[in-house]
This record gives C-alpha cells, sequence and structure tokens, in this order.
C-alpha cells in the first residue's frame, strides 16, 4: 500500500518527478514530466536526459547537479530544458540521493518545476525599470525574448503593429508572432541565435512575415542585438512593418517590367526595320546625286543649292538611322561581331585618309602617332572602325584652330595587356557637366559659342556600346580651353 501511494504522488503532483540512476539513466518518468516536456515515458525511460532534453551549453551544469546532489545528498538550481517540440522551459531543478542500507547512492529524485512564467516576470520587471522609456521612443516596433523564447517587453508600437491590447504580449511565445508554417523553423533558428549570439542588422535579405491577432499576415524587416542584464541574455528584436514598400517595390517590378516589354518590342521593331528604312533614304540619296551630276540635264544655281541642302539633310538622316539601328541591335542582342585578326595601324591610317579632307577644310593638321608599329589584334574590324571614325569626327568638328593628333600604343593594368588607340585635339574642351552626360544618348554639349554643333547625339554614345561588346571601354579627359582627349582602350589579344 505505501509502494502505491509512493507511485500516486509521483504520478498526480504537479511537479515533474523524474527516478534516475546514480549514473543519470532514468527509471521512472511522471505523467506531469510527460505533460510538461512532451516526451511519452516510453521515450524517456532507460535513457540519460543530458541526450535528450539538456542543451548543449547546460550539460555541464546538469552533471554538476547530480554530483552535488550524490556528494551531499541534496541539490537545486534554475535552468533550461528542452521539450519534445524544440521549445525550451525554465525549470526549478532539485535532486535528492537515496542511498541504501550500506550509504552508497541508490538512486536520485529529481523534482522540476516550470518557472517559465515567473522567469518572464522578473525579466519584464528588470526591463521595465532600466529600458521601458527607452524601448518606447524607438519608431520600431520592439520585442525582447528570454532565452525559453518567451516575450518579456513589447512597446505599444510592436502590440499596434501585430494588434494586441496593453500587456497582452507579455509571456507569449515569440513564434505566435509568425506565421504557422514559419514556426517550425523559428524554433531552430533562435536556439541557434541563442547559442552564438551577436547582432545581425535589418534586412539582411530574408524574407519574413508576422502575423497579426486577427490572422492577417505582413512583411517584415527584423534586426536582432542580444542585451545582457543581470537576470541573463535577452535578445531584442526590432520590427518594421514593410508592407508599404513592398507594395511600391511592386508597382515599380510592374512598371520596369512593362518598360521593358516595351523597349525590347522597339528594340525588335528597330532592328527587323533596317532594309525598310534605309532603301527610300538611298533612293533619295542616290537619285539626288544624279541630279547635281546634272546627268539628266543642267540645273540653275537655285535648283542646286536645293538639291545640296536635300541631299545633306538625307545624308543626316540616313547617318542617324544607321546609329540608331546599330543601337537597337545592341539592346536586343542582335549585334553579331567578326573576329578577326585586325591591323591597328592599316585602319588607323583608313580612317586619317577618309577624313583628312575635312581636317584640311578647316585648315587643321591630322597627324598620326604609332608607338607599336606591328600591333594587331582579334576584333570586329567594322566596329574598330567606326569609333574610331566617330571620334575623329568629334575632334574635327570641335576644334577651330591647331590639331587632331590618333596615337596607337601598348599599356598595361596590373597585368592585364590592353590597346591604346587616343584621339587627342586642341579644340574647346568640355566642361565638368557635359562631361557626365557625354555618353547619353541624344546628349549635345554645348560650344563657347553657345551653338550645337551638327550631329545625331549617338555617336559617343554608339561608340561606348560598340567597345563594350568587344570587352573594351572609351575613356576620355577633358577640360575648358585645354582640349580634350578620347580613348578607346580594349584587351590585346
Amino acid at each position: 500500500m505505501a509502494m502505491d501511494v509512493c507511485g500516486l504522488l509521483l504520478d498526480e503532483a504537479p511537479d515533474a518527478f523524474v527516478v534516475q540512476s546514480p549514473d543519470g539513466i532514468v527509471l521512472h518518468w511522471s505523467r506531469s514530466a510527460e505533460s510538461i516536456f512532451g516526451y511519452p515515458a516510453d521515450e524517456v525511460v532507460g535513457r540519460d536526459l543530458l541526450d535528450l532534453m539538456v542543451p548543449a551549453d547546460r550539460a555541464e551544469e546538469e552533471c554538476g547537479l547530480r554530483r552535488d546532489a550524490l556528494e551531499s545528498g541534496f541539490a537545486a538550481i534554475e535552468s533550461l530544458r528542452r521539450c519534445k517540440d524544440g521549445s525550451l522551459v525554465f525549470v526549478a531543478i532539485s535532486a535528492k540521493a537515496v542511498r541504501d542500507g550500506q550509504g552508497r547512492p541508490q538512486y536520485l529524485i529529481v523534482c522540476m518545476l516550470d518557472v517559465t512564467q515567473l522567469k518572464v516576470m522578473r525579466d519584464a520587471k528588470l526591463v521595465d525599470a532600466r529600458y521601458s522609456k527607452l524601448l518606447e521612443s524607438m519608431p520600431d516596433g520592439i520585442v525582447l525574448v528570454n532565452a525559453s523564447g518567451r516575450i518579456v517587453f513589447a512597446n505599444s508600437q510592436a502590440e499596434a503593429m501585430f494588434g494586441y491590447e496593453d500587456g497582452h504580449l507579455r509571456g507569449l511565445p515569440v513564434d505566435m508572432l509568425l506565421p504557422e508554417r514559419l514556426r517550425g523553423g523559428h524554433v531552430a533558428h533562435r536556439s541557434a541565435y541563442f547559442g552564438q549570439l551577436r547582432t545581425r542588422a535589418m534586412g539582411m535579405g530574408l524574407e519574413l512575415y508576422g502575423l497579426r491577432q486577427d490572422g492577417s499576415e505582413f512583411p517584415v524587416e527584423i534586426g536582432l542585438s542580444p542585451l545582457e542584464t543581470g537576470e541573463g541574455t535577452l535578445v531584442t528584436s526590432a520590427i518594421r512593418d514593410i508592407t508599404e514598400r513592398k507594395r511600391i517595390e511592386r508597382a515599380l517590378h510592374e512598371k520596369n517590367v512593362e518598360l521593358a516589354k516595351a523597349n525590347a518590342a522597339k528594340d525588335r521593331f528597330l532592328a527587323s526595320m533596317s532594309h525598310e528604312l534605309r532603301t527610300p533614304l538611298n533612293a533619295i540619296i542616290g537619285f539626288t546625286g544624279t541630279l547635281l551630276m546634272k546627268l539628266p540635264g543642267p540645273l540653275n544655281e537655285v535648283q542646286e543649292k536645293q538639291l545640296r541642302r536635300v541631299q545633306s539633310s538625307g545624308q543626316h538622316l540616313l547617318e542617324l538611322i544607321n546609329d540608331l539601328l546599330d543601337i537597337a541591335k545592341i539592346e536586343a542582342g542582335k549585334i553579331q561581331l567578326v573576329i578577326e585578326p585586325v591591323d591597328c595601324r592599316a585602319v588607323i591610317e583608313d580612317v586619317a585618309a577618309t577624313l583628312r579632307p575635312a581636317a584640311e577644310g578647316k585648315g587643321l593638321g591630322l597627324a598620326i602617332e604609332v608607338v607599336d608599329d606591328e600591333l594587331r589584334l582579334s576584333t570586329d574590324r567594322r566596329a574598330f572602325s567606326q569609333i574610331l571614325i566617330n571620334l575623329v569626327q568629334n575632334a574635327i568638328k570641335f576644334t577651330e584652330r591647331g590639331s587632331v593628333t590618333i596615337r596607337l600604343a601598348r599599356r598595361a593594368e596590373g597585368e592585364l595587356a590592353l590597346v591604346e588607340v587616343s584621339v587627342r585635339d586642341t579644340g574647346t574642351g568640355i566642361s565638368g557637366e557635359d562631361l557626365q552626360r557625354l555618353f547619353a544618348p541624344f546628349a549635345r554639349i554645348t560650344p563657347r559659342s553657345g551653338k550645337f554643333a551638327e550631329g545625331t547625339g549617338l555617336g559617343l554614345h554608339l561608340s561606348q556600346k560598340l567597345a563594350g561588346e568587344m570587352g573594351g571601354r572609351i575613356t576620355v579627359a577633358s577640360a575648358p580651353g585645354v582640349g580634350s582627349t578620347f580613348a578607346l582602350v580594349l584587351p590585346e589579344g
């Protein structure tokens, strides 16, 4: 009868009672222990609690409790224990040794009282006394959590954000603020965070959501930082509702998608209209040239002047269309480079021969400086020539007196071997403001005369695009009154 009463007391007492062997193996696991920790008796009996429910950082503490109880007969501590679902609870643990007739330890009777809520109240009292005014002044929602995952403090911003009345968050598991689908993973993350405390800034590329009391979800950013107190370490969570930001981001994304589709459609249209746009213009320019050659018959002075204006306008329009089509092809990914060995000096001499009459017509010198004579590149000859023509034409256009010099040389950046073709002029130079937008499409710099020079405003933009397709870039150095130097820089090889 006495044994039945003892068993009844062990099983029906509100506290968890455990009977262990001196080496820590569980011999009896009460029903209250099952209720508190979630483990049925058949999963615990015959095992050591060190392996089952003692957090790794509390293992030495558990061993010390057993040792002290076996040596002195009784020991007590307050510690954390892990439940079957991974959650942690604070327990007040007392252990008493039972000895046999010879005084040898026969059993350890361990009583564990769940003091999680009591610990919450102690922590909350400490936080209220020291930090509440500071935390209430924060613009973000602030939630403080102890090692068991229970909320010990939430400022009014956090309560309003999650839809709770004043003080109703205190004592709740912090996992209640997460959608159910995220709670299992959060328990593991929280345990890992307490095991390696560090500050984690807001954002961090995580997709996080909060759960209001009414069951609605909303996107959040959370920053974490540890807070040391006399009662242990708390984790401070700064929570920001980013619903409005997400709405704006979605709207911007949708607009960007629409713009990308429209831009792609434009590029496809332009890239496919090459023949249709060029053919009539070539006919206009060709027949104008025939008339100017007076093959059909003589022209009077007014007719010739007007035809030359038609011819000039047609050539200008064709240049604009060609540049637009080339840019559209690049943007649409339809530009096709033909990589072949290119004699750099030969290309430079061809460009100089083509543009020398324009330079001499303005009284300018056009010189070539070749530092490395036998310099060949594996690149696209047409693109290389087109970029160089654009750079030299611009130099001539914006130089009123002096000269334009084309220079070919090797250079190095670290271990990277490069080829540089530079075009230096003695023109008006470019202001800092104009330099900022020089390579933008349709950009036109303002000469000192205040009049824009003729041109499409696409030459440098196209040249930079082509240079990028060739694996290089275009650089510029200039200042008002001292001329400009543009350089095409390509990898050698």
